[in-house]
């Protein structure tokens, strides 16, 4: 009897922890916004709507100085305070739009700002893609 009741309970136990994880799965998905990765002639037609997508370098400051695209800011990805500086200055009620050089930290960043709820667009290929493409930049 006491046996049954012990088995009784582990099962309890055990079902309620596996509920739980679920839930909070299930949570963090919601919570999580998918990161679309877009080629330059996409990228370049959602930029021009400056009202609501928001465009970032995420490269470091020296690559940014050497050309960027027009109407970038700057903001390096391998900085230790990314997430919370971005956080801090702006609002996610633009899609936000990132690039680098390849496409490789672009889409670290997107993760990363996704994670805390931004809406955001990657740029497939970066900066190389873009000028390799003809397209607009500056210093």
């Amino acid at each position: 009897m006491m046996k049954t009741l012990f088995y009784i309970a582990m099962f309890l136990v055990l079902t309620g922890m596996v509920a739980c994880k679920q839930k909070t799965d299930q949570q963090a998905s919601a919570t999580l916004k998918e990161v679309k990765t877009v080629g330059v002639d996409e990228f370049e037609k959602l930029i021009a709507d400056t009202q609501h997508y928001m465009l970032v370098d995420v490269r470091t400051k020296e690559e940014f100085d050497e050309g960027h695209l027009k109407g970038a800011i700057q903001r390096d990805v391998k900085s230790r305070t990314f997430r919370v500086d971005f956080q801090r200055d702006y609002p996610t009620k633009k899609t936000i739009a990132v690039y680098c050089r390849s496409g490789f930290r672009s889409k670290t960043a997107a993760n990363i700002l996704a994670g805390v709820g931004y809406d955001v667009v990657n740029l497939r290929g970066g900066y190389q893609a873009w000028t390799e493409a003809g397209k607009e930049t500056e210093q």
